[in-house]
């Protein structure tokens, strides 16, 4: 499976660490306060590429991918977990010396945010977390709308979906959570990446999240609405996951809501329309 150009410059300009005992692939770049990037599901950092330039032109960015996405090692028989994975970025942010950090975070790693949050207010985190930006993820079990491929992976069946996934199944559903189509590029890199080390056979365990979420809702949720940390979600409004609908919910469960709904735009807004994403996040991050 090849890499496009782009990710093939992404790979190049990155490098590899060990994060508790496993391979990341990690990239950090740029001047200024540290800005944490997490990533969304099933995707990779190189998500964050279309926004790069402009994030390190203003912040020392520090981004990886998850164990068992990308270019990370991608294990058979491990225990995916959002605390897992929360483990790993402050593994990184430890090894790099980061003691106050912002997040701008997507998908899955809206979730790991929120874990992040969770343990400040607990008292077992890591640092000081400063401003929090979200994309479209699933904040809230309840509003989260999954695709058909997602439950499937989610079920029994999983394992069986999973090995016999193909490439126009996979840009199918992913074009559908989109309103704009997404370059043929990117999407060439995220079923590389998928298919890179057997990924798409790790899809029903790392798709745990879901389940993880429902679990977890009362100190997931109960971390964005107690956090000291300033808070901004950004959507593309017309995403089917998790879009509008799910603003809606923010709103109602948060004091003093700071949100944007950007229409026109689905899953993968950054992705999508990343000069629209840029004009919606910066005042916040920035300020």
């Amino acid at each position: 499976m090849s890499f496009s150009a782009q990710l093939l410059s992404w790979e190049r300009s990155g490098d590899y660490r060990e994060l508790k005992g496993q391979r990341h692939f990690v990239h950090i770049a740029g001047t200024g306060p540290a800005l944490l990037l997490l990533h969304g599901f099933p995707s990779a950092s190189v998500d964050w590429a279309p926004l790069w330039p402009q994030l390190t032109a203003h912040f020392r960015c520090y981004t990886f991918d998850f164990l068992g996405f990308g270019l990370s090692a991608k294990p058979k028989k491990h225990h995916y977990s959002i605390f897992d994975q929360a483990d790993r970025v402050e593994a990184l942010l430890r090894a790099e010396g980061v003691e106050h950090y912002h997040i701008l975070a997507h998908d899955i790693g809206d979730t790991v945010a929120q874990e992040l949050l969770a343990r400040q207010l607990d008292g077992s985190g890591h640092g000081q977390v400063g401003r929090v930006c979200l994309l479209n993820g699933g904040l809230f079990p309840e509003t989260h709308r999954a695709l058909l491929t997602q439950k499937l992976l989610a079920s029994p069946l999983g394992p069986l979906v999973a090995r016999l996934m193909r490439r126009e199944v996979f840009v199918d559903r992913l074009q559908a959570a989109c309103c704009h189509q997404l370059p043929d590029e990117a999407v060439n890199d995220m079923w590389a990446l998928l298919k890179h080390n057997d990924g798409h056979l790790r899809m029903p365990k790392l798709i745990g999240y879901m389940a993880e979420r429902q679990q977890q809702r009362a100190r997931w949720v109960g971390a964005l609405q107690h956090t000291a940390s300033p808070l901004r979600v950004v959507v593309g409004a017309d995403d089917p996951i998790s879009g509008e609908h799910m603003l809606a919910r923010y709103r109602e469960l948060t004091t003093q809501p700071n949100t944007q709904a950007l229409p026109g735009l689905g899953h993968y807004p950054q992705v999508e329309r990343p000069e629209q994403v840029w004009a919606a996040i910066s005042p916040f991050l920035i300020d």
